[in-house]
């Protein structure tokens, strides 16, 4: 089986593709300097799989540090080499990632996103490892075009977060392109990831203030915050609240999966997807869901416009279902039932 690099996989994303893989039957190298996620998730994955598998057996082998590092990266590949089981592919999830706070200090986001994912490239192409899938966003596509998105629609974020992950997208491009080696790249664009694995043992327990809204949500029905904060009632929308495509973590995780292995199945390939339900509900449709799912009370306050938000955000999945030969599983109950379980599990600990 093939041994993947995943950057940033102690986060939300990168832990449930790390379980993803795991469960097939990969050989995984964690990279992650652990800013905004914990060590203990790797305890986690372990006890959701030790019932299936030899847990002696896993390959998991976790290394901390930074991936704007180039000895860092390098020592991960060397020691790979070393267990005879070199890395032959890296699915890249390491970065910053919150719109608000690149707008107030952009430079650290063109230092940890285009820096980092420029650093890790050059080191994959020293060590002759040329297949790379990247975690790109559907912040892409800005607020320029008709819903939903399709992978051909005008590329114009709206803020420095959407930026550098075009600028990532733009730089495996000109990879592909090169033609001196061959590269397979492909970029996932994927839209609004909620909800947590269904045992109830990883999710979304970001150390740092969250921007996204599922985590506030969680914190207000768990009593940690005393309400949620809606970013506007006055959108052009049925209710007045904005729009999104929301996507269950495990579906995102198994596109990853299933993506990885379109690429591997080419000598030179080029990939780019949307990742998303097709599926549109507004923030007061997921506020009255979970409520209803979950039987609790979200209290929450109308404020004013956020800076880089967009009314609407919906995936056209055509290309992915054709190309994965596979789409999302989990409806908005799912993602509110299982993100919940997590929620109350993590408050009790």
């Amino acid at each position: 089986m093939k041994n993947i690099l995943i950057t940033g996989g102690a986060g939300f994303i990168g832990s449930h593709i790390c379980l993803s893989l795991l469960e097939e039957k990969y050989n995984i190298y964690i990279a992650d300097n652990f800013s905004n996620s914990s060590k203990k998730v790797f305890d986690s994955i372990r006890k959701i799989m030790q019932d299936k598998y030899d847990l002696n057996s896993i390959g998991l082998y976790i290394y901390e540090g930074d991936i704007r590092d180039e000895s860092f990266l390098k020592i991960i590949f060397e020691e790979a080499s070393k267990k005879q089981m070199p890395i032959e592919g890296v699915i890249h999830c390491a970065g910053l990632k919150a719109i608000k706070e690149s707008i107030s200090n952009p430079l650290i986001y063109w230092d940890n996103n285009v820096f980092g994912s420029i650093n890790l490239l050059k080191v994959m192409h020293q060590k002759n490892c040329r297949t790379i899938l990247f975690s790109s966003s559907a912040t892409v596509y800005g607020d320029l075009n008709q819903i939903p998105f399709d992978e051909y629609s005008i590329l114009k974020p709206n803020n420095p977060y959407g930026e550098t992950k075009l600028v990532v997208e733009k730089i495996l491009d000109n990879l592909f392109n090169s033609k001196i080696n061959k590269w397979r790249v492909g970029y996932l664009r994927y839209f609004n990831p909620i909800g947590a694995h269904p045992s109830g043992l990883i999710g979304e327990n970001p150390s740092c203030e969250p921007e996204n809204i599922f985590p506030h949500i969680c914190q207000v029905a768990a009593g940690l915050r005393e309400k949620l904060y809606i970013f506007g009632n006055d959108w052009s929308t049925s209710d007045g609240t904005c729009h999104r495509d929301y996507l269950h973590i495990v579906d995102l995780a198994t596109a990853h999966k299933k993506s990885i292995e379109v690429l591997f199945s080419k000598a030179s390939s080029k990939l780019i997807l949307n990742v998303g339900t097709g599926k549109s509900n507004s923030v007061l449709d997921l506020i009255n869901t979970f409520e209803k799912v979950n039987k609790v009370k979200i209290n929450y306050e109308f404020t004013s416009r956020r800076d880089g938000d967009i009314e609407r955000s919906l995936a056209k999945t055509d290309k992915m279902i054709k190309i994965l030969k596979w789409k999302p599983e989990r409806n908005i109950e799912d993602m509110c039932k299982d993100g919940w379980r997590w929620q109350k599990r993590i408050i009790n600990l």
